[in-house]
């Protein structure tokens, strides 16, 4: 899990710090937020080493914390902070105005030499590793449990932070920028609420990815509607609506096309995916007497269905073939991914209850057949069976 979170962290801020980086010195960005007053902070050439520990120290925290909810909190809180500061990195660049001195020691002009190849002087505002530095100590403060290396963790962030202004790297602006950009990363990620906003936080995640995307890359408008779609599709996880997507007689309206394209073809192309990798298998089971169990059915795979058969569609995200959106088509949409709440699940049960005290056979199905069907027909039979 450690590993996981640590490789999600390092290709975000790869991919998301490089690309605006590489912006900003195509564009030949000169506009700076330093103040006249800072041409007199001094230049310490060592201070490049607490400011190259930022990387490591980051790494090593992810093993350090051992509490789930609180790794998840940790990490979270730096991909939000990585986005949001990219954000403004794209759309309101800016770059150090003055050129550092070369240093005497060998080493340390190896060490700037790796910094110049790796870190252009732009990116400016608000500065991650001062972002960084606050997380940092929010996550690792509880996860060290003796208060002298509590001190010492303390005292080396603060010379950390200082480094961004004494290795000529960061403004004081940008420093007061990643300090509230770590409030409002801490802010939105809080403990004991990350488990049921996960799929929300990616969408917003990658809505805020793709609006860095529209700063940078033609056509724009494509990129920013991208982002409004994914935002729509995380504000309904958030609310835990199910129904978002307005899914009527097995049919999704042309407006919910318009607004959800990027969501519905994906779930539509993971859907063929589906059907290929399980290809010669049979789209379906049988979980029950008169209760079959699966995906949603392509019109040939329908009509191996017993006849008179009762759907319960599950899915949200696909529309439902034309064979079955007959008189006994049912829709009771669940989020993809989510558990959901007990009046859903009661209505569901309630309805396979009725058809098959009638005598019909039940096709529960979701979108791939993976989780949603097969979660509540296991709850339908711990509840109805002798």
């Amino acid at each position: 899990m450690q590993v996981l979170h640590l490789i999600i962290n390092a290709l975000i801020f790869g991919l998301c710090y490089t690309l605006a980086n590489h912006a900003a010195e195509m564009a030949q960005v000169q506009r700076s937020l330093a103040l006249p007053f800072e041409q007199a902070i001094p230049f310490l050439p060592w201070m490049i080493i607490p400011y190259a520990s930022s990387g490591p120290l980051l790494a090593w925290a992810f093993f350090k914390i051992r509490d789930r909810e609180a790794l998840r909190v940790y990490s979270r809180r730096l991909m939000l902070a990585t986005v949001a500061a990219t954000l403004v990195f794209a759309w309101f660049p800016a770059r150090f105005p003055a050129i550092r001195p070369t240093p005497d020691n060998a080493f340390l002009q190896l060490a700037y030499g790796l910094l110049d190849a790796s870190d252009r002087p732009y990116n400016q505002f608000p500065s991650l590793h001062i972002a960084y530095c606050a997380l940092l100590w929010l996550a690792l403060r509880p996860a060290i449990g003796q208060r002298g290396w509590r001190a010492v963790l303390a005292c080396w962030l603060l010379l950390l932070a200082a480094s961004t202004l004494l290795t000529w790297q960061h403004s004081v602006a940008d420093v007061a920028g990643g300090l509230v950009l770590a409030a409002l990363a801490s802010y939105a990620v809080r403990p004991g609420a990350t488990a049921r906003q996960t799929i929300s936080f990616y969408y917003a995640l990658m809505s805020g990815m793709a609006l860095v995307a529209a700063a940078l890359f033609s056509p724009s408008w494509l990129w920013l509607y991208l982002s409004a779609s994914l935002l729509l599709v995380a504000c309904a996880y958030m609310r835990r609506n199910a129904a978002f997507l307005r899914k009527e007689q097995g049919r999704h309206p042309a407006w919910i096309w318009l607004l959800f394209w990027p969501y519905l073809a994906s779930y539509g192309l993971t859907w063929q995916l589906v059907r290929w990798r399980h290809r010669g298998k049979p789209p379906f089971g049988e979980a029950a007497d008169g209760l079959l169990v699966g995906r949603r059915l392509s019109a040939g795979e329908a009509r191996l269905l017993p006849p008179d058969c009762c759907i319960i569609d599950l899915s949200a995200e696909l529309s439902e073939t034309v064979a079955l959106r007959g008189i006994r088509y049912r829709h009771f949409p669940l989020l993809d991914l989510h558990a959901p709440e007990r009046s859903q699940v009661r209505a569901i049960l309630t309805a396979i209850h009725s058809e098959r005290t009638l005598g019909r056979t039940v096709y529960l199905h979701c979108a791939m057949g993976y989780s949603r069907s097969h979660f509540i027909a296991r709850i339908y039979l711990r509840s109805h069976t002798p």
